[in-house]
């Protein structure tokens, strides 16, 4: 039987790949399995994964390019493990992490479990934890939606830092949304923590996260940039559905609005027909959620982003 059900979406990481594969054969073992979806890569990441003799690794290949949320699924479709978890093709774990997080989560016996992990940028390493302090503890994950103003578990969208139990795929819960490029954790974690019965935070820092490298979607100015308004439209119009829509309202909305000022701040990066729809959308979805809600989560979000909001929408806040 396969234990673990590694999903790895992979394109045009060709530079980086090795350091994945390394990784991946140091975690190797006779239970364990490695899905690699290329999706539509144009240099040799697709050769050099066929390459890598890695025992339990098989590649799933896309002709054309669906975006990650579409290549994890496909993964996920193949996968066979009693757990699962995901990585991106430009990023490493070190050796026996896979191994913990399988006696993390199978030793606590719940849903999901999380953990810290590494932000690599350049030759800089700096560890990253999680909002929750409460380690090794079953926990209910809507509580790791809250507080609204202060760092919580949904503000840690990285599916790659969890492990994951079949049964939540089983309950439809480990799908992503096809078509979204940026900001798909989003609603897959707001859904996560909504609708899970139970999860764990651990200490393992086990994955090497790869920020800033050059060619990823994050640094690219184009039209996907804009996909996190779709995220959150998506968030919004499940929680509305939700029995404690009210109480979770206010975080939901805060996130939103803080995704609409990171981009704000960062829009030169686009090009002037996509900064006029970044600012005409941004300013139609604030306007659309209801003052009062407005009244209580711009507030607490700090000068800086009071001044850019009233600039935004003409009103003083």
């Amino acid at each position: 039987m396969t234990t673990l059900s590694v999903v790895i979406p992979v394109r045009d990481v060709e530079r980086y790949v090795p350091d994945l594969l390394r990784g991946l054969a140091r975690n190797a073992r006779p239970d364990f399995e490695f899905l690699v979806v290329d999706d539509a890569s144009r240099d040799r990441t697709a050769e050099l994964v066929a390459g890598a003799g890695i025992p339990g690794l098989r590649m799933i290949r896309h002709t054309a390019a669906l975006g990650p949320g579409a290549a994890r699924n496909a993964g996920l479709a193949e996968s066979s493990g009693r757990y699962l978890t995901y990585l991106d093709g430009d990023d490493w774990i070190r050796p026996g992490y896979l191994a913990e997080m399988v006696d993390a989560i199978s030793g606590l016996g719940c849903d999901f479990v999380m953990s810290d992990h590494i932000r690599v940028t350049g030759r800089r390493r700096q560890p990253r934890r999680t909002p929750e302090g409460r380690l090794w503890e079953v926990l209910d994950p809507r509580a790791g939606i809250l507080p609204v103003s202060q760092p919580s578990m949904v503000d840690y969208p990285y599916s790659w830092a969890g492990i994951y139990h079949r049964r939540l795929a089983d309950r439809g819960l480990l799908d992503f949304v096809p078509g979204l490029h940026t900001a798909e954790d989003r609603p897959w974690f707001w859904r996560l923590y909504r609708r899970a019965s139970s999860y764990a935070v651990v200490p393992l820092h086990g994955v090497f996260y790869r920020r800033h490298r050059q060619g990823a979607l994050t640094r690219i100015g184009d039209a996907r940039q804009l996909h996190f308004f779709d995220a959150f439209d998506l968030v919004l119009a499940e929680l509305a559905a939700d029995p404690e829509a009210e109480r979770f309202a206010g975080k939901a909305v805060r996130n939103y609005f803080a995704m609409i000022g990171y981009h704000l701040v960062r829009r030169e990066r686009l090009s002037p027909p996509l900064r006029v729809r970044l600012v005409e959308r941004a300013r139609a979805t604030m306007l659309s959620v209801p003052p009062e809600l407005r009244a209580e989560v711009l507030p607490a979000m700090g000068v800086y982003r009071q001044e850019l909001f009233e600039e935004l929408l003409g009103v003083r806040i």
